[in-house]
């Protein structure tokens, strides 16, 4: 689905301009996401398999839910809201706990180029995995892995999972061993 994004400057700001997310992937702009990052209190993380007809990383493990941030939204907005959707939970805004932002840039071979700022959140979990609902369009499986499984695999399996890079996960892992 085509919506309206902000498009960011240099400094990481919002610019106040708006552009049609297809258009920002087709010309490479800058603009914002979220990643949100779900763990229970015996580390595991919940992981998603990216949907098969999704433009960019089809049927990779991915972090529990992301989504682009709208024109004039707030990332805890953003946050909220792509929780819901992709899996179908409620949450408060005081239960995000937002550990950094990370850039990057990825150019796909159907021509998209992501360039994107995440805004990153971890959240605990509280509820059975069986009472979530996932966005059928968005996402195939969910899952729980063990902390120290994802990091197994992330260095020897890579082929699995969408390719954000050491240093996120990194960040990603040293949060988790420090709030779970």
């Amino acid at each position: 689905m085509d919506e309206y994004i902000e498009l960011l400057d240099n400094d990481n700001k919002p610019s106040g301009e708006k552009c049609l997310k297809s258009i920002a992937h087709q010309k490479g702009l800058y603009h914002a996401s979220v990643h949100i990052w779900f763990y229970t209190s015996n580390k595991q993380l919940l992981v998603q398999q990216r949907h098969p007809t999704k433009d960019t990383f089809p049927n990779l493990w991915d972090v529990s839910v992301a989504g682009h941030i709208a024109y004039k939204e707030r990332p805890k907005t953003a946050a909220i809201r792509e929780i819901e959707e992709e899996i179908g939970l409620t949450i408060e805004e005081n239960e995000l706990r937002n550990i950094g932002t990370s850039t990057h840039k990825n150019q796909h071979a159907n021509g998209i180029i992501d360039h994107e700022l995440h805004h990153i959140y971890i959240c605990k979990l509280n509820a059975p995995l069986e009472n979530l609902t996932i966005q059928q369009s968005e996402v195939s499986k969910i899952k729980l892995i063990p902390l120290d499984v994802l990091k197994f695999e992330l260095k020897n399996n890579t082929s699995q999972y969408v390719p954000h890079g050491e240093l996120y996960y990194n960040r990603i892992f040293n949060a988790i061993n420090q709030f779970a």
